[in-house]
């Protein structure tokens, strides 16, 4: 049997099936529909969040907050991340600006940030790492001397808190993503959550086509929207969460343990924080090891993930002026055990137990 990195909650097939037995009823199967209403409203009440909006998928939440935000120029963001961070800024036209990471939080160095500052900066696009939230209040200040936007990158972000309030209510804008592999999933899907209700109203009509009315069109929009289908999934899966989290933070703990005395090291998380246990990350000495250990980990049908590699700093399509040698480097030396929700103790401790036999030789 496979052990792999991340594997998708499934609820009870006949919790879904009685959401799917209301959609073939009203016949009602996307464009804003009750089960997508509902969806939005479930997840604000769990988040104590004022605004969100549903959409097809994270990417597209950061499409739309680059672009309802009225970006332009250049965007500082960080090169560990998954490839969309830094795809979605090309692909609206905007320039990724490169400031390397703290190599203890993984996160992007706020003290790196106010010496990439141009004339032509117009917002900082900060990840979130494997759910660890940013330097908050020193990205925010640095904003705010320097008047730039902040879209916080929360795809990893789902019941993180920070000083007590969920990591999505902070920046102008956060954008995550429900993706199956995530800890809270619809299947495909993400959100788009705001600090204003005008910047609300603005993202959902560009997430409509730029509709008005059936026959008025306001602006530039896409296709943002979602299916009641993926709708009745977060439904369902949203009845579980807290004991998704628990149990991640239970797994997270025994890794922990199991691993401590080794030549390895974990990501520092920030203070003040009630962490959600996303992703488990373990830093190596070096790649070789690292590779040493996948391949050990492979021959017993486990499959870890390099996540993230390479550093998004390399990419062929980005600016290759700013050096991010923390960022290269731990790219190299950093892989996400598996963790997920049905994932047993024991299988932790066999994942372990090969990584310390791994480490002897």
């Amino acid at each position: 049997m496979q052990i792999n990195v991340t594997k998708p909650f499934l609820p009870p097939l006949a919790e879904y099936h009685a959401y799917l037995e209301g959609i073939w009823r009203r016949e009602w199967l996307t464009n804003h529909g009750p089960l997508s209403s509902e969806l939005e409203l479930r997840l604000k009440e769990y988040l104590s969040l004022d605004y969100l909006l549903y959409v097809t998928n994270g990417t597209i939440a950061l499409q739309l907050g680059i672009k309802a935000l009225e970006l332009t120029g250049e965007i500082i963001t960080t090169p560990f991340s998954y490839v969309a961070t830094t795809s979605t800024i090309v692909w609206e036209n905007c320039t990724p600006t490169m400031v390397d990471i703290s190599p203890d939080t993984l996160n992007i160095d706020p003290a790196k940030i106010e010496q990439a500052i141009t004339d032509k900066t117009s917002a900082i696009l900060a990840t979130h790492v494997f759910g660890n939230p940013c330097a908050i209040e020193e990205i925010d200040a640095i904003a705010k001397k320097h008047g730039l936007k902040v879209i916080y990158d929360a795809a990893h972000a789902f019941g993180t808190k920070y000083h007590g309030k969920s990591a999505f209510q902070y920046g102008d804008l956060s954008a995550t993503s429900f993706h199956a592999t995530k800890l809270f999933h619809t299947i495909e899907g993400g959100a788009v959550i705001c600090q204003s209700p005008e910047l609300l109203k603005r993202v959902a009509e560009m997430r409509n086509f730029g509709h008005l009315s059936p026959t008025e069109f306001g602006l530039v929009g896409i296709n943002g929207k979602n299916s009641e289908a993926h709708a009745a999934m977060g439904l369902c899966n949203l009845k579980y969460i807290d004991e998704i989290l628990a149990k991640r933070r239970q797994l997270h703990q025994r890794y922990k343990e199991r691993l401590s005395g080794l030549p390895v090291r974990f990501q520092s998380i920030e203070r003040d924080c009630e962490y959600n246990h996303a992703y488990f990350p373990v830093i190596f000495e070096s790649e070789e090891i690292l590779l040493h250990v996948v391949a050990a980990l492979n021959l017993n049908s486990i499959n870890p993930r390099r996540y993230f590699y390479p550093s998004l700093s390399e990419l062929n399509y980005v600016r290759q002026a700013e050096r991010t040698p923390i960022s290269n480097d731990i790219s190299r030396r950093v892989l996400c055990l598996p963790l997920h929700f049905t994932l047993s103790d024991e299988e932790v401790d066999l994942v372990c137990r090969l990584i310390h036999r791994s480490l002897k030789y």
